[in-house]
């Protein structure tokens, strides 16, 4: 039955009649009560209560031991009240029913007593019976009595030891909870400490029923504090204890608290159950300890405890996401011989990890194994093997496996759909990628990722056409861009140079409320350093900082490196010097920047003082840095000087890439010095680079200048067998030596099958054929060559006509040379001092 003390209007007028005096009356705590006081100052008989059984009380003679006064005008005195509540010391009940029996009672007003302190003590001795214990005391709390908690909980105590009621644990955590519960946490820390200073807080009971309300009243601070004390002060706490202030701190992210309540209990022999161990094992997953949950795990199965498969499943997640597949495995054993099965959660984190390995195939055949056993693959797991899939070009199977979700009711989130686009997208699947977001926007699950993967894929190509059609349907279809997009189609018009396009997207996006960032700015920032427009790059950069948006190291660096490329590094070097004191921090790439700038510019000495600049202030020299000097020292010549900056690279542990390779190569051939060309080109293989098409055109141009086209020629039969693509410049390089040597057959071969792999001859090509076949006398050849280059639409320039002339000169047909020198005037090309020096002298110098 319930109490009527649960009820609110109940409990609140027995709380009024039981503890609050009439409003002219002064309050205190002696142990005599209001009626004691009013008999003996011979109150009216109105203030006195009638006891009698006849009176109200319950019928049934419900409460015998409440034996009335024998007095005709009986009064109930505090004794009698406390006499009636201790006879039913073990029936809280029927002591609650007495209370509200007194309740009804006609002017009955009582004031804290013994008798409240007594059915407090009958009330927390049942654990039935918490409810009408807060009432009471929330009631009390609320009131306006100015009683401290210790000295409430002093008056608790001397009464439970008095009446024998003894120092129950539950009726000090009932207590200690209601100044929590009531936001007294000042209250409740001194109640805590009144009892440990009193010696008495020796049950581990009444710590953790404390501890815990402070958690779930969020005051975990306090709680820490109060924890702290107990071990300090050696009182009782077990392995609970330690658990609750462990997942207290981990849900506040203080790991290295956890970790160390862990340790200092395991350390001080307290009892840890397996709760505290996975409680442990969670915080060292997210500390990323993997070895250490894994060697927690190992202790608990030491300890005779099998590990749940949750706990199990938590390790081996956390293990994939630090790409450590081996022990991931090792655990997926681990579990399936404890006798858990395989949960979809597990095998959803190997099949990522699988794929983020490279090893695509295993996650697809684990996924094939796991439906044969049952498991049925929900959104997650179809979204990690088609992501997977996408990633790896498996455009094929992540299709069938969109199909197949679909097929089985599973609709398809738009991050499915996202990943879908973007391999379609990344493996040229153009057709494909635009079907699924067609089909995308008609279902209306296409939102503004869905938009910018396509505006971004347009833009990247300077297709922006395209980019607008998709722009418009954005629009349309009522997505509204966000920030990104904007930026995507800025950059996309400044890759192209159309800087009126860019700023008008600007003006729209500030319209539309969405402040440009500091990428935005540094986007333009860039466009315009790369037309050239530095007045209009620096006028942006004052306006980005005028309008307060801070520039970032990205910023700066973009600043730094545009006056670089239009040539004024000694600028963008002043400039480093000011943006450092706005708080920008030079890195690598900053100095980087202005090298190539002085190396761009020819200064070799400076570009060297920046070098030593940059290593005198701590930033290491990078791939890069040795690279760009090493490229510019070749091409000044200073051959010794970019040695030692690569032997220097050696000794520092810096990795060298194709290009400082091209470049040494490149300079050793101009040089004609084939055997240290031939060096470095075995260094580059030997520490793992696979040659470029430039790298392999630069050794083939190479032994082409010393005439040594057999070598030349066993460079290209090499490359082709290494799958090294062929280019216009390999060919027409081999063409050219070979019709300086002589072989003419072996030139128009090679010249047919560039033709047969739809490689297209340029000038340099047809300049290249001609200058062979007038060398040899073959006019007839040559013309028809010229005839081809106007079919192609490629006009002849001054070096061909000149190469004709010469040639027609050569062969004594001075007709046909002027009738060039005419058709050279007529198609407005200028001759120069070489066509004059042909016509005069009948030959090219």
């Amino acid at each position: 039955m319930r109490s009527s003390l649960q009820s609110p209007s109940s409990s609140s007028r027995l709380l009024f009649s039981f503890v609050h005096a009439k409003s002219s009356m002064v309050y205190h705590y002696s142990s005599l009560s209001l009626i004691d006081r009013a008999t003996s100052a011979s109150s009216p008989t109105s203030e006195f209560v009638d006891a009698s059984p006849s009176s109200e009380c319950p019928s049934g003679n419900k409460f015998p031991n409440f034996r009335p006064l024998a007095s005709e005008t009986t009064q109930l005195s505090h004794v009698f009240i406390v006499n009636n509540l201790l006879s039913h010391r073990n029936d809280p009940q029927a002591a609650l029913e007495y209370f509200k029996w007194l309740e009804k009672q006609r002017g009955f007003v009582l004031e804290i007593g013994d008798s409240f302190f007594v059915l407090l003590n009958i009330l927390g001795s049942s654990s039935t019976h918490y409810a009408a214990f807060r009432n009471l005391i929330n009631n009390f709390l609320s009131g306006d009595f100015a009683l401290s908690g210790v000295a409430l909980h002093d008056r608790l105590i001397d009464c439970s030891e008095r009446y024998g009621f003894g120092l129950r644990p539950r009726t000090l955590s009932y207590l200690l909870s209601e100044y929590v519960i009531s936001r007294r946490y000042k209250d409740a820390e001194d109640c805590f400490y009144a009892l440990v200073s009193r010696g008495i807080m020796n049950s581990v009971r009444i710590v953790n029923n404390f501890l815990s309300s402070l958690v779930m009243a969020n005051m975990i601070d306090v709680a820490h504090r109060i924890f702290t004390d107990v071990v300090a002060k050696k009182i009782s706490y077990d392995g609970s204890t330690v658990e609750m202030m462990m997942r207290a701190s981990l849900r506040e992210g203080k790991l290295q608290e956890a970790d160390k309540y862990f340790k200092e209990a395991k350390q001080g022999g307290v009892e840890l159950g397996p709760r505290v161990y996975c409680t442990a094992i969670r915080g060292a997953c997210l500390k990323l300890e993997t070895d250490v949950a894994s060697g927690l795990l190992s202790e608990m199965k030491g300890r005779g405890w099998v590990p749940s498969e949750g706990i199990y499943t938590v390790v081996i997640c956390h293990c994939v996401k630090q790409r450590n597949m081996m022990k991931a495995l090792v655990l997926k054993d681990e579990m399936i011989n404890s006798g858990h099965r395989m949960n979809l959660i597990v095998a959803t984190s190997l099949m990522k990890g699988y794929y983020q390995q490279g090893n695509l195939q295993s996650s697809l055949a684990l996924f094939d194994k796991v439906v044969e056993d049952g498991l049925v693959p929900n959104k997650v797991t179809y979204a990690v093997l088609i992501e997977g899939c996408c990633e790896n070009g498996y455009m094929e199977k992540a299709r069938t496996l969109h199909l197949q979700m679909k097929s089985a009711g599973i609709q398809p989130t738009v991050f499915i759909v996202n990943s879908l686009i973007r391999g379609y997208l990344k493996f040229h699947s153009m057709d494909q990628a635009m079907e699924l977001f067609d089909e995308a926007v008609n279902d209306g699950i296409a939102n503004v990722f869905t938009y910018n993967n396509l505006i971004s894929y347009f833009c990247d190509r300077g297709k922006l056409e395209g980019a607008y059609r998709i722009w418009d349907k954005m629009f349309y279809k009522g997505v509204e861009p966000s920030k990104v997009s904007y930026n995507i189609f800025i950059l996309g018009n400044c890759r192209i140079g159309n800087m009126d396009a860019a700023l008008d997207l600007l003006s729209e996006m500030q319209s539309k409320s969405l402040a440009a960032n500091v990428v935005t700015y540094s986007i333009l920032i860039d466009g315009h350093f790369k037309k050239g427009e530095t007045e209009k790059a620096m006028g942006l950069f004052d306006h980005m900082l005028g309008i307060g948006v801070v520039p970032n190291d990205y910023a700066f660096n973009t600043v730094i490196s545009g006056l670089c490329k239009v040539g004024q590094t000694i600028i963008a070097r002043d400039k480093m010097d000011k943006f450092v004191a706005m708080g920008f921090s030079p890195a690598c790439m900053t100095y980087n920047s202005i090298i190539g700038g002085f190396i761009k510019e020819g200064k070799i000495d400076s570009a060297l003082a920046i070098y030593k600049e940059m290593c005198k202030a701590g930033h290491t020299p990078n791939t890069v840095t040795c690279t760009i000097l090493v490229d510019g020292l070749c091409k000044s010549e200073n051959i010794e000087l970019a040695l030692k900056v690569h032997r220097g690279m050696h000794s520092k542990g810096i990795e060298m890439d194709l290009a400082m390779y091209n470049a040494l190569i490149d300079a050793f051939c101009k040089r004609r010095d084939m055997r240290s060309a031939c060096e470095f080109f075995d260094e580059m293989l030997e520490v793992g680079l696979t040659p470029t098409t430039a790298v392999y055109n630069t050794m083939i141009s190479g032994f082409r200048d010393l005439y040594n086209i057999e070598a030349a020629l066993g460079v290209f039969k090499r490359m082709k067998k290494e799958g090294i693509q062929c280019d216009l410049a390999t060919y027409t390089t081999l063409i050219d030596g070979l019709l300086k040597m002589g072989y003419s057959q072996l030139a128009s071969d090679l010249y047919q099958e560039m033709l047969s792999k739809d490689i297209l001859p340029d000038i340099v090509t047809y300049s290249v054929l001609i200058r062979g076949m007038c060398d040899k006398g073959l006019m007839d050849s040559a013309c028809s060559i010229l005839e081809e280059m106007h079919k192609r639409s490629v006009s002849p320039n001054e070096v061909i006509y000149n190469t004709l002339i010469a040639g027609y000169f050569k062969v004594g047909n001075l007709q046909e040379a002027f009738r060039l020198h005419d058709e050279m005037l007529d198609r407005g090309l200028v001759p120069d001092d070489s066509t004059y020096d042909v016509l005069v002298s009948g030959g090219l110098k």
